[in-house]
């Protein structure tokens, strides 16, 4: 199993960008891969979600807050967005938030996921 991992680090090395605000920077990640994904390492259903995407032959772009020297402020700012303390898995399909565990297992269960999917270029078939 393969996942597309960038830490936030080494994913743009501009200070300019580096210093911006979390809910830019949280907003431009998110525009830039058909699905992206914050997760933390160490969270089993932040590797549950992972799992399903990849068993759906989608490659997510995985973004480790943990991983982040300043991955406790995107964290912060994910939860503002979402408006819960429980913020990983948070799921962006399209550049649009899809939200958390919950509400991705949700579309996958009623069958909105797949065409999400295929809307955002990240399935074929």
């Amino acid at each position: 199993m393969h996942y597309q991992t960038e830490s936030w680090g080494t994913y743009n090395m501009n200070p300019t960008t580096m210093m911006g605000d979390p809910l830019e920077r949280i907003e431009r990640l998110a525009s830039e891969n058909a699905v992206v994904i914050f997760s933390i390492s160490t969270c089993c259903m932040c590797h549950a979600i992972k799992r399903l995407f990849c068993g759906m032959g989608v490659n997510p772009a995985v973004h480790e807050l943990d991983e982040d020297p300043r991955g406790k402020e995107l964290e912060r700012a994910l939860m503002r967005l979402l408006g819960t303390s429980n913020v990983v898995p948070v799921v962006f399909i399209g550049g649009k938030l899809i939200g958390t565990m919950d509400r991705v297992m949700g579309c996958h269960i009623n069958g909105s996921l797949v065409p999400l999917l295929k809307q955002a270029g990240a399935l074929w078939l």
